[in-house]
């Protein structure tokens, strides 16, 4: 375990180094248990340093040509590519993914980072009209400084390089705080990557560490302008209200609760596929991923055989199994809850069409059906392989189902008439929608963001600019204002 052993360290202004905390955070293989590294976790003396670190170096940063950004990003584009195999390996062993999951991540990291490349010079200036005689207006856009990022565990590789990538790019500094069960693939790992492609030192550092040391300091300190978080919507929360009383910009990407919609015409085999994958991709720890598969009762009986049959066939155990597509969940609490989740509601009236077994962390998948109007499950995010299945009559009444959750992320619709679809997607309160696809999505050009209590802003392509950004106003008067007094 050399590899993790190396990178399970802060990286501060350039330098790897012991947090001063008094207690370790361990980081556990979640299929076989095994200890992969320790690490002692970071004081609020060394988030400070860490961003004060930060502040020096972006000013220069900042002044340096695009070119000679994008070339450094362009170096670790290349490293990344490189290493592929070495992070999928990383991912399936940190994280329990499965391999074809690793790959899916590190693929779609290179894609970001392509993009940041394009990214380091994108913001332009404007020249806009005065209304006074003589006057140039001019409005530039600079970049916010430093950017501090929380990650989740469950894309880390991928979520964390979608804020750093392009924040760089356009010229700030970033301070990244991985989840405690991802430090290395979520923070070391990108560290080390940027560190050689020749990223200057303390454009980037990484601070592991938890809550439970340092409070509210990676948030409040009054360096970062802008927190980008990715995670729970009940921690969302407190970071929103902690960074408005200090008037700094958020980017809360939070929980989902999508439904993928199979309407009576809609392709079933097809549909049937997309909601396989929608739900149980990385063993449903996916925010996007379908909690709620609604079929039309005309063909609910057909697509209840085909997709319990394709659910009951998944190949369930070790991620390092080529053929394995469900791997553990991310640790023995979450194995457990998902267990007392699925036997609550059976004991409320839910039947399990199929139900999985778990094998220490490893869960199998499950599909329930029949849940009241009412239960709880029907409106909170699951992260693991359980889906719920439901019927309705008609597209209004899929309408209705598919809004009566406090969360808007994303979700999908399927059928053969793809503008019958478009126009259901746009009747749904959501920051995204796809039409005869899978609830999983991601494009480096396209906004990705929720609606409701599933996040604010926007990350990904034009997005970006805008939450890593800002606008500055400059006027010239050329030549003599007539002022009244």
């Amino acid at each position: 375990m050399s590899f993790f052993n190396e990178l399970a360290h802060q990286y501060i202004d350039g330098e790897w180094l012991t947090g001063s905390g008094s207690w370790d955070i361990i980081d556990f293989n979640p299929y076989n248990g095994e200890k992969l590294a320790a690490v002692t976790v970071a004081t609020a003396a060394e988030i400070d340093r860490a961003y004060r670190a930060a502040e020096r170096a972006q000013q220069e940063w900042a002044a340096t040509n695009p070119y000679e950004r994008r070339a450094v990003l362009d170096r670790a584009l290349r490293i990344t590519e490189e290493r592929a195999d070495e992070i999928a390996e990383a991912i399936t062993d940190e994280l329990g993914g499965t391999r074809l999951r690793a790959a899916y991540e590190v693929r779609g990291a290179t894609e970001f980072l392509r993009e940041a490349i394009r990214q380091a010079l994108r913001p332009t200036g404007r020249l806009l009209p005065a209304v006074g005689d003589g006057r140039e207006n001019r409005l530039y856009r600079l970049p916010v400084g430093v950017v501090g990022v929380i990650s989740a565990f469950n894309f880390p590789f991928l979520v964390t390089m979608k804020s750093v990538a392009p924040a760089l790019a356009l010229g700030n500094a970033v301070v990244v705080k991985p989840h405690q069960n991802a430090p290395v693939v979520g923070g070391g790992l990108i560290a080390k990557i940027f560190e050689d492609a020749g990223l200057p030192a303390g454009l980037l550092n990484v601070v592991i560490t938890d809550s439970a040391e340092i409070g509210d300091a990676f948030i409040a300190h009054p360096v970062p302008r802008v927190i980008s978080f990715t995670g729970s919507d009940r921690v969302g929360r407190h970071i929103a209200a902690t960074a408005a009383g200090a008037f700094k910009r958020t980017i809360l990407e939070l929980s989902g609760n999508s439904a993928l919609v199979v309407l009576a015409d809609a392709d079933i085999d097809y549909a049937v596929q997309a909601a396989v994958f929608s739900r149980f991709l990385y063993q449903g720890q996916v925010s996007m991923a379908a909690n709620r598969i609604l079929v039309d009762r005309s063909v609910a009986a057909e697509f209840t055989e085909r997709f319990t049959a394709e659910v009951a066939a998944l190949k369930t155990g070790d991620p390092r199994d080529p053929e394995t597509r469900i791997g553990p969940v991310i640790n023995a609490f979450q194995a457990d809850a998902l267990g007392a989740l699925v036997d609550r509601a059976v004991a409320d009236g839910a039947r399990a069409l199929v139900r999985g077994r778990t094998v220490g962390n490893v869960v199998g998948p499950t599909v329930l059906t029949g849940l009241a109007e009412d239960s709880p499950l029907l409106t909170q995010e699951i992260l693991g392989p359980v889906a719920l299945l439901m019927t309705f009559d008609g597209e209004e009444e899929a309408v209705r189902i598919v809004n009566d959750s406090p969360y808007g992320l994303s979700g999908a619709v399927h059928t053969r008439d793809a503008e019958r679809g478009v126009r259901f997607a746009q009747r749904i309160v959501s920051g995204m929608f796809h039409v005869n696809d899978s609830t999983v999505q991601d494009d480096p050009l396209v906004a990705f963001g929720g609606e409701k209590t599933s996040g604010v802003g926007r990350l990904n392509g034009e997005a970006v600019v805008e939450a890593f950004t800002t606008q500055k106003w400059m006027s010239i008067q050329h030549g003599r204002t007539v002022f009244p007094f």
